[in-house]
């Protein structure tokens, strides 16, 4: 279903960028879209090639989420390199790319499954409450904020 939509996007976003009824920012956002769908395919490829199966939509989640990481810290350099050409195009790829994800839990929703696990575990322990977390929220948040709340609430 995602390859699916991938395809799709990726038709509209090459169209648009061809249109010459709009103008060269409206052009510049097709191009980058178009590029990164491209480039999201094309991980998607070598993964199924290298591994000699055919992804799943979590699969393909697992492939996004990752992107996704991999431009939060490259923005963080670009922003220490005050390369604000670098840091808007990257923003918008990350929206691109969050297109395809589940929706992003708020942080209220996170805690309320971290307190539910709390209460349904034996084991307290942070390590074995993250864990869970994790599991049951999938791509539904980062690590980074899961394991912050987790920290706080216990």
């Amino acid at each position: 279903m995602i390859k699916e939509k991938l395809m799709e996007d990726l038709k509209a976003s090459m169209f648009a960028s061809l249109n010459n009824e709009q103008s060269s920012y409206e052009k510049e956002k097709a191009n980058i879209a178009k590029n990164t769908i491209q480039m999201i395919r094309a991980k998607i490829l070598q993964t199924e090639k290298d591994k000699g199966i055919e992804l799943d939509d979590n699969g393909i989640t697992d492939i996004i989420v990752k992107e996704v990481k991999d431009r939060k810290v490259a923005r963080e350099e670009f922003v220490k390199g005050f390369r604000q050409d670098l840091i808007d195009q990257t923003d918008y790829e990350i929206v691109v790319l969050e297109r395809y994800l589940p929706k992003q839990l708020t942080p209220q929703e996170i805690a309320d499954i971290v307190v539910g696990l709390y209460n349904e575990l034996e084991d307290k322990s942070v390590g074995s409450i993250m864990k869970a977390a994790k599991a049951k929220i999938g791509a539904g948040s980062d690590g980074k904020t899961i394991a912050a709340i987790v920290k706080e609430i216990i």
